[in-house]
């Protein structure tokens, strides 16, 4: 039996807790997440890399899972363009069963191999796209379908599992196993298992868009101003790397259609926006580089 579906041999009377010492013991047990990734460091950092050499070279990110992985996978892809503004075509989310399974469980979906390469090979997937596949058994059809598809056109394959010794880690190209053992109520992969998975995927897309220059020391310059909220953080992100009154920065952010390291690098150079775009290209994308920085 797979060490996710094995029943714990923690709590055995966990129905008859007090609600204050359930709700306790269910937030410790997600410490075993935490843990799980950190031991899985090295991998992700390997995958951290050989990602950022592929999306340089104009490649896409896939997500492939199925229940709770696929729609982990979803999240992290659609938080992508506000975050870091990357473009929303170059993050591509497939969850098995199709749309309708982010809002309910489509039953069996999971178990096809050939949906999986199927739907792969829909997108055009080539050799320069990254291709991270995600389950928490590690043994999913869905996603050993896509892995199949993904090796045969040479796209990147990352693996992600729960479980030692997975399929989908043995195969892919990277395989990250965040070991978190037996779940606390037996089989709920959504518990530390998709935590884990949620640790992951946070710590693997940050890392790649800091790889990428999208962070300047810990600040998110390349955020997408997409609404009031994020539209202050631009103002105040330019104000504070360039030294700009803020009403200096949102003029100059307007300048430059509310893109914040193009709206720096003209603060910082006294240059207008369209020799910063160019200061931007020829630094490729390096705001340090721009600004002349060491």
């Amino acid at each position: 039996m797979l060490k996710t579906e094995t029943p714990s041999l923690a709590h055995a009377t966990l129905d008859q807790y007090p609600t204050d010492q359930l709700v306790n013991t269910l937030v410790d047990d997600q410490f075993d997440a935490v843990h799980a990734v950190r031991a899985a460091g090295a991998q992700l950092a390997k995958a951290v890399d050989a990602a950022a050499a592929r999306l340089i070279e104009g490649g896409r990110l896939v997500y492939v899972g199925a229940g709770t992985s696929g729609r982990l996978g979803l999240l992290d892809s659609v938080e992508l363009y506000p975050t870091f503004s990357w473009p929303r075509e170059r993050a591509v989310a497939m969850l098995a069963g199709g749309p309708s399974a982010v809002y309910q469980a489509i039953e069996g979906a999971e178990d096809n191999f050939e949906q999986g390469s199927t739907d792969i090979r829909a997108i055009g997937l080539k050799a320069v796209d990254v291709v991270l596949l995600l389950a928490a058994s590690g043994n999913t059809p869905y996603a050993l379908g896509a892995l199949s598809a993904s090796r045969a056109v040479g796209a990147l394959s990352i693996g992600i599992a729960n479980n030692a010794q997975a399929p989908l880690t043995a195969q892919a190209d990277i395989g990250i196993t965040l070991d978190t053992g037996a779940e606390l109520i037996s089989g709920s992969t959504r518990l530390k298992a998709g935590t884990a998975q949620k640790i992951a995927l946070n710590t693997f897309s940050s890392a790649v868009m800091v790889r990428l220059h999208k962070v300047y020391g810990n600040l998110m310059v390349d955020l997408k101003p997409t609404n009031a909220k994020l539209l202050r953080r631009a103002v105040a992100l330019t104000s504070l790397v360039s030294g700009a009154t803020e009403k200096l920065a949102e003029e100059t952010l307007k300048d430059c259609d509310l893109q914040v390291k193009t709206a720096i690098v003209a603060l910082k150079n006294k240059v207008d926006a369209a020799r910063a775009r160019e200061l931007l290209a020829d630094a490729a994308g390096d705001l340090r580089l721009a600004i002349r920085e060491p």
